[in-house]
């Protein structure tokens, strides 16, 4: 047995942070069903902390972190403060309804965050942070403290901070580095530093927070916990801020893997890492690289002869896990036109995805339409229905009937008919430099919403000729940014369904705008979120 692990429980911490350093990532904003959804999602993955949100940062961030709240019982449901009173109330408020809270303070400690963003004297930090941690224990019995910017931090100064932050009543402690500067063997030695030189520091869990920023997020946590940290706050694809945060797949089957070397375990069910791997990808609109440790696509592909030679002779000559270990599935079934509700009910369990009856009638309807299109339906297919089907939102247009007419050396013509639910019909007809051009015209004429696009992406979602294509649509509308994304064998159409998605969030977020505008925010102002 391997002596990696030195001090406490055998037990690592999964705290996870999607909806709040995740969602942090350009183009990764969720709404609040999405959020709900992950947050489901990642409860049934078994993490044991959930970080909903920010809840000072506008009244968005705090209805969904108390929806969550709300409806999210087995993990730990933090929100995120700043360490001032009004963030900290407004975060209490927001967690009132959890079955288990957790408050998480946070405070900038480095030299250049103390003379640039704070201009704070090290005095000032000590005392706002005894001060944010006592507030927040008036709320919560469960209060976790980072001091931002940990890695880059005087290493007695952020001892005394540390130390402070346990006498006032933290019960964890995170360290963070947030800006992804240090490397493992450095951070090791800051954690051991810590564990030396800390009063009263084995009372509380030592946490560690990565960024990406050098490609060694996994690697900098994972040695943390050999120092001795037992919580690893992660997110699911690894993303988040800029270059993005420690992957919780990675770190996870890392631990798994090489459980005789770490000698730790995690409460993570492994086998619901890729279907929550794709539904997280599916809601942000962010694609998982193909050559992705864990969840990629090439993951557990081989090429070559002499990989092939060895796989066929004993998997574990290539491969050092199992696809179906992380919930990958390896399933050769090809469902069709003539298979029925049974055939398609178990494949989607296989597949590691949970449907409400409701939900499954639509994703069978979509299936019987989809399959008088393709010969075939494999995996992807399947996957690109549920997660299709589970994440439909309700808004004033749908797509009745696009017709599209395309010649060679002319423009391109599109005719669209929309339903809106107060029974209007509108039908447009524009022109443009091609079929998708022409579509969002005569959609943006049609409902009267101005949109500036800013990207548009197509993948492929299977293989073959006939397989379907993903539209993900980037905007810009009212000062804000919109994602929108759907599924077709038809590329325009999905990406003009793509187009209504977000016309819809624009509408929905409008009369919800109207609805609340002469009620209070959720604070004064709106705050930049952290990256601790």
């Amino acid at each position: 047995m391997s002596t990696a692990t030195t001090a406490g429980s055998d037990r690592v911490v999964i705290f996870d942070t999607t909806l709040r350093d995740g969602e942090q990532a350009p183009g990764c904003s969720m709404t609040q069903p999405e959020k709900l959804r992950v947050a489901r999602a990642l409860s049934e993955l078994g993490v044991d902390v959930i970080e909903a949100g920010f809840p000072a940062a506008s009244r968005g961030d705090w209805e969904a972190v108390n929806a969550v709240a709300r409806e999210v019982r087995e993990p730990i449901i933090a929100g995120l403060a700043r360490c001032t009173r009004e963030d900290i109330e407004q975060a209490a408020r927001a967690l009132a309804p959890a079955a288990r809270p957790r408050l998480h303070v946070f405070l900038a400690t480095s030299a250049i965050h103390r003379q640039y963003k704070l201009n704070m004297a090290q005095e000032q930090i000590v005392a706002r942070a005894v001060e944010g941690v006592r507030i927040a224990r008036e709320y919560c019995d469960d209060v976790e403290f980072s001091p931002e910017d940990a890695s880059r931090t005087e290493l007695d100064f952020l001892a005394q901070v540390v130390q402070v932050a346990i006498e006032a009543g933290a019960t964890t402690i995170n360290i963070p580095d947030t800006v992804g500067y240090t490397v493992p063997d450095e951070f090791g030695e800051l954690f051991r530093y810590l564990r030396k030189h800390v009063r009263g520091i084995e009372r509380v869990t030592l946490s560690v927070h990565c960024h990406d920023d050098l490609g060694m997020a996994v690697a900098n946590s994972l040695t943390a916990v050999v120092a001795g940290a037992r919580q690893i706050e992660c997110t699911i694809n690894g993303i988040g801020e800029r270059a993005g945060n420690c992957s919780l797949e990675e770190v996870v089957m890392a631990l798994t893997t090489r459980a005789a070397f770490f000698n730790l375990k995690t409460g993570v069910t492994t086998s619901r890492l890729y279907p929550t791997s794709r539904l997280v990808s599916s809601i942000t609109g962010m694609p998982i690289p193909r050559n992705k440790a864990v969840v990629g696509e090439n993951a557990f592909a081989h090429e070559s002869g002499i990989h092939q030679h060895g796989m066929l002779k004993h998997r574990s000559t290539y491969e050092i896990m199992q696809p179906t270990d992380v919930g990958l599935p390896r399933s050769n079934l090809v469902l069709g036109k003539h298979s029925g509700r049974h055939a398609l009910r178990e494949h989607v369990k296989q597949l590691g995805f949970e449907l409400e009856e409701a939900e499954f009638n639509r994703v069978f309807e979509e299936f019987k339409a989809l399959a008088d299109r393709k010969k075939e339906l494999f995996d992807g297919d399947i996957e690109a229905l549920v997660l299709r089907a589970g994440g439909l939102q309700s808004g004033p247009w749908a797509l009745e009937q696009l017709d599209v007419e395309v010649h060679s050396g002319a423009q391109a013509v599109a005719t669209v008919r929309l339903r809106h639910t107060d029974q209007r019909v509108l039908e447009r007809v524009a022109s443009g430099d091609g079929p998708v051009d022409a579509a969002y015209k005569a959609i943006v004429q049609a409902t009267g919403v101005p949109v500036t696009v800013r990207k548009f992406e197509v993948h492929a979602v299977t293989i073959g000729e006939d397989a379907q294509g993903e539209a993900i649509l980037y905007v810009d509308c009212d000062g804000r940014s919109y994602r929108g994304s759907s599924v077709s064998t038809n590329i325009v159409e999905a990406a003009s369904r793509a187009l209504l998605e977000v016309v819809n969030r624009i509408e929905l977020s409008r009369h919800a705008g109207a609805r609340a505008g002469n009620e209070p925010r959720a604070s004064g102002a709106p705050v930049a979120h952290s990256a601790a």
